[in-house]
């Protein structure tokens, strides 16, 4: 377990912390309604939940995405994770204008959220950083696979963090494994600026068409990267994010949380 004395970023206050939170990116669950996917992701043992702006949650709210909800509406999401005894701490960001953006803040603002995450333009990075500050929101740069994201590298990552604080980092351990690089020297780069992490395997190194399969199965060295992240006192959370078997994957979601919770 990750045993970590100190400022606690999921609680907000200074504890002995057993070990990093674990959660479930509900994009695992993106075939089914938020209704459903609230309730696996209970059911796999997690706490906490990443969601994503473009999900459309149906149900009662019908075709609108996250991004289209009214304040109304987010009080019902609210009172679904309650429900279930689940805490959404961040929602992936898709924003593609300032208004988009400044939209995603509000809503983010209306779920209690932590962090949003996210891949924005370089045109934004300073008007994103300033609403920031004005939620009480970090903005985490999440990096996809070389070839698909400019943040890929976490040298990209650092150059878009300097002189915007308000920045974070969601590392995400597969993409780092698609694009070649190793992820324990990919954490140790961006230490001191990791509010969270995906965490899913993969079934091949450097492969950018690498097939996502159970997690601890694969090719990352999970006992290196919980050494690591010990090391670097880690206070963020750590969400699964199950790419495979869309339809019938809850066996996987709930193994991986497991697996996840036993690293020591």
């Amino acid at each position: 377990m990750l045993a970590i004395a100190g400022w606690c970023f999921a609680c907000g206050s200074t504890i002995q912390k057993e070990r990093a939170p674990i959660g479930v990116a509900l994009y695992s669950f993106n075939r089914f309604s938020l209704k459903d996917g609230l309730k696996k992701a209970k059911e796999s043992g997690a706490a906490y939940v990443e969601g994503f702006s473009f999900h459309q949650p149906r149900g009662k709210f019908g075709e609108k995405s996250f991004a289209e909800l009214s304040e109304s509406e987010l009080a019902d999401v609210q009172s679904l994770l309650q429900e279930n005894d689940l805490h959404m701490v961040s929602m992936y960001a898709d924003g593609k204008t300032l208004d988009e953006w400044q939209v995603l803040f509000e809503k983010g603002k209306q779920l209690g959220l932590k962090f949003l995450v996210g891949e924005p333009e370089p045109q934004f990075w300073d008007k994103l950083d300033s609403l920031s500050a004005d939620y009480g929101i970090k903005l985490a740069l999440h990096q996809h696979r070389k070839g698909q994201s400019r943040f890929w590298h976490p040298d990209s990552v650092l150059a878009a963090l300097k002189g915007h604080p308000h920045f974070a980092v969601c590392g995400d351990l597969g993409h780092w494994v698609r694009s070649g690089l190793d992820p324990v020297e990919c954490l140790k780069q961006l230490e001191g600026h990791l509010v969270s992490i995906h965490a899913k395997d993969l079934d091949s190194f450097g492969n950018p068409e690498a097939a996502d399969i159970k997690v601890g199965t694969g090719v990352i060295d999970y006992k290196a990267v919980f050494t690591e992240l010990r090391r670097q006192k880690f206070q963020g959370f750590i969400f699964v994010e199950c790419e495979h078997d869309w339809d019938n994957n809850f066996d996987e979601v709930k193994a991986a949380v497991d697996f996840l919770s036993r690293q020591e």
